[in-house]
Parts: structure tokens; sequence; C-alpha cells
């Protein structure tokens, strides 16, 4: 049996529900209609491909943390948190933000490679 990885079925996944969609009112983790948006949320409201990111991100962090034993769930929220901190000092600068979440998917794609299954 093949086994694919968690990002090339949640890419295909995007793709057939955000293809051709208007831009939506908010990123996957955030609210874009918010008051008090950070200057890296501002940039990713704006910048499709980065919405797009940030919502597979964000699928990819929930289906992951629902799979995951307790222990492990916690380490990848932790690494969640440090990585949030890590984006919000990209600021405005739309590659900086690119090359976060590519680390970011890489990281939750490992994560899901190494999970424990079930003989």
């Amino acid at each position: 049996m093949r086994r694919f990885s968690i990002a090339i079925a949640l890419t295909s996944l995007l793709g057939l529900t955000l293809s051709g969609s208007p831009r939506t009112a908010a990123a996957a983790s955030f609210d874009c209609e918010r008051a008090d948006l950070a200057a890296d949320e501002k940039v990713i409201c704006d910048t499709r491909t980065l919405n797009d990111a940030d919502v597979k991100m964000v699928t990819t962090f929930d289906i992951l943390t629902s799979l995951m034993a307790m222990g492990n769930r916690g380490k990848l929220q932790d690494e969640q948190s440090v990585w949030l901190k890590r984006r919000q000092a990209c600021g405005e600068d739309v590659e900086c933000l690119r090359a976060a979440y590519g680390e970011r998917l890489k990281q939750l794609d490992e994560a899901y490679k190494n999970l424990n299954r079930p003989l």
C-alpha cells in the first residue's frame, strides 16, 4: 500500500476547495476583519498565496494534533507557539513569510511521517 504524505493530500483537498473562490475575510488561524491585525497578519490577508499557506498550515496542524497522543500533542503545540513568534518577526516581509510557512509545513509533514501507527 502506498503511503502519501499529509501535505500532498491536503494540497489536493485545498486545491478543490479554494480554486475559484473569492478572497475570504479570514485566514484559517485568524480573522482578517479584526481592527488590530499585526503587520504579518495584514500581509497574509492581502496575499492570496500566504493566505492559502496559512489555511494549509493550520489544517495540517489541526489534523496532526487530533492524531497524536497527549504528550506529543503538547510538544507540537509548543513548537507552533515558537513558530508563530518567528512568523510575527517577519512583519511585512513577504519572502520571509513564505519561507516561514514553507519551513513549518515541512516540519508538520515530517511530524506526520513520524506518527506512531499500529501495526
